[in-house]
């Protein structure tokens, strides 16, 4: 259920969505920096696995 709502989060169709709750540019820029925090912990996450799984 949670990795559904995150996938559908995540989603880049989703982003560029022109739904009435944003039309407000600064949640619009709120939620892509979020977005982009999101995609950066994950690719963190998966270089610290390839190296700990190199040793």
């Amino acid at each position: 259920m949670i990795l559904k709502k995150l996938l559908y989060y995540l989603d880049l169709r989703t982003l560029f969505r022109n739904d009435r709750y944003k039309r407000n540019v600064n949640v619009r820029f709120m939620n892509g920096m979020n977005r982009i925090s999101i995609f950066m912990f994950l690719f963190a996450i998966v270089v610290m696995l390839i190296r700990y799984l190199k040793r």
